[in-house]
C-alpha cells in the first residue's frame, strides 16, 4: 500500500513539524509523528508559541515558578520557549544522530523585536543557543537586510542558523552569500565546519505560488557549483537546505497538498502544519521531483507578471514587512497575557510586587 511521506523522504525531502507546544511534548505527540510519520525536525515561530502558551494549563506550574522568583516577561517568555525546545531536542536527537546531524533540528527564534537590530540580533543568538544548549538546535533569523551581518557573524562563531522570512529571490541570494561569508570565517578561525548547520527557509504560501521556490532552488544549484562552495565543502562544511514554509494553502481553491507536491526535490526541509501533513498522508502524490526541469517556466511566470506592470520586488518587501509585524504582535500579545499571570499570585490574589 503506498505511503507519501515514505515516498517524499525517500525522494530527498526532510518532513518537518512547523508546530510546538508543552501539550504535544508531555502527551507523546511529537514522539509519535517522528516514530510514525516521518517527521524529523520541527520549526516554530512567535505565532505558534503565542498560540501554544495562551492559557494553557500545561505551562500553569511554570508560571508559578516564574512568579515565585519574581521573573520579568522577557526572562520568563525565554525560559518557557527555551523548555520547549531543548525537550523537542531530545525527542529528535535520535534523528540528528542517525542524520549524521542533518536533521532531527529543533528551531527558535530570536525576539522579533530586535529584527532590525544587527548587534542585539547576534546578543539574542549567542543567549539562546547557550540556553538551549543542545546539538541539534536551529536559531532562527529573519532574513531582513539588518538580519544577514548577524547571521554570518552568529554562524563564523559556530551557531547553527535558521534563516527565516525569506520571499524574494534577490535576499536569498544575499542569503547564501551571508552564508558562505559565515562559514569562511568559521573556518578561519579553526571551527570544525561539519559542526555547523544552516537552513534557508523560504515562505512560498504567503502569494500562493511555488514559482520562487523552483527558482530558489535553482540558485542553490549554482552555489553549490560555485568554487566557493567547493572549498568550504572540502573542510567538511554541509550545504545550507533550501526550506519551505509556510506551505499551508492561504487559497481553498488550491490542492491542501501544493506545497509540498509541487515543490518535491532531493536535499530540501518542507516543514508543514500537522494539518497539511495528515493531507499529504491521506491523500498526496509525490512526484519524483517536481522542480529541476520547470526552471524556464518559473522565470516566464515572472516575466509576464512584469509585463503586466507587477512590481514583484515591491510585493516581496512588503510581505517581509508584513511577516515581522506580524511576528512581531504575536510576541507582544503572548507578552501581555504572560505579564498579567505574572502580577497573579498563584492563588488569584493581586501581588504586591
Amino acid at each position: 500500500m503506498a505511503d507519501p511521506l515514505t515516498d517524499l523522504s525517500n525522494r530527498g525531502v526532510s518532513i518537518w513539524l512547523d508546530d510546538l507546544s508543552r501539550q504535544r511534548l508531555t502527551t507523546g505527540s511529537l514522539a509519535d509523528l517522528v516514530a510514525r510519520d516521518h517527521v524529523v525536525g520541527v520549526t516554530t515561530n512567535p505565532a505558534i508559541f503565542a498560540k501554544a502558551i495562551a492559557g494553557h494549563e500545561a505551562y500553569a506550574e511554570q508560571v508559578r515558578d516564574l512568579w515565585a522568583r519574581g521573573a520579568g516577561v522577557g526572562e520568563a517568555l525565554r525560559g518557557m520557549t527555551a523548555f520547549d525546545v531543548r525537550w523537542a531536542c531530545d525527542v529528535l536527537r535520535p534523528a540528528y544522530h542517525a542524520s549524521g546531524g542533518v536533521d532531527g533540528r529543533v528551531s527558535i527564534e530570536v525576539d522579533p523585536r530586535l529584527a532590525y537590530d544587527t548587534e542585539a540580533t547576534i546578543a539574542e543568538a549567542r543567549f539562546l543557543w547557550w540556553l538551549v544548549d543542545r546539538p541539534n538546535l536551529f536559531i532562527k533569523i529573519p532574513a531582513a537586510r539588518q538580519g544577514l551581518p548577524a547571521i554570518t557573524a552568529c554562524l563564523a562563531e559556530g551557531i547553527s542558523i535558521n534563516v527565516t522570512l525569506i520571499f524574494s529571490l534577490v535576499r536569498y541570494d544575499e542569503v547564501t552569500g551571508a552564508f558562505l561569508d559565515g562559514l569562511e570565517r568559521a573556518r578561519q578561525a579553526g571551527h570544525d565546519l561539519s559542526s555547523i548547520a544552516s537552513v534557508a527557509s523560504f515562505f512560498v504560501s504567503r502569494v500562493d505560488t511555488e514559482v520562487d521556490a523552483r527558482l530558489a532552488y535553482h540558485h542553490y544549484e549554482r552555489m553549490l557549483a560555485s568554487p566557493r562552495w567547493a572549498a568550504l565543502s572540502a573542510a567538511g562544511a554541509r550545504p545550507q537546505r533550501p526550506l519551505w514554509a509556510s506551505t499551508s494553502v492561504k487559497d481553498p481553491a488550491y490542492p491542501d497538498t501544493r506545497y509540498v507536491t509541487d515543490l518535491v526535490a532531493p536535499g530540501v526541509v518542507n516543514t508543514m502544519p500537522e494539518a497539511t501533513l495528515r493531507a499529504v498522508a491521506d491523500h498526496g502524490r509525490i512526484p519524483e521531483d517536481s522542480v529541476r526541469g520547470h526552471y524556464a517556466e518559473a522565470r516566464q511566470v515572472l516575466s509576464d507578471l512584469e509585463a503586466l506592470g507587477v512590481d514583484y520586488g515591491e510585493v516581496t518587501e512588503k510581505l517581509e514587512s508584513n511577516g515581522l509585524a506580524a511576528f512581531d504582535a504575536s510576541w507582544r500579545e503572548v507578552g501581555d497575557q504572560l505579564r498579567a499571570a505574572l502580577r497573579q499570585r498563584p492563588d488569584g490574589e493581586e501581588s504586591g510586587a
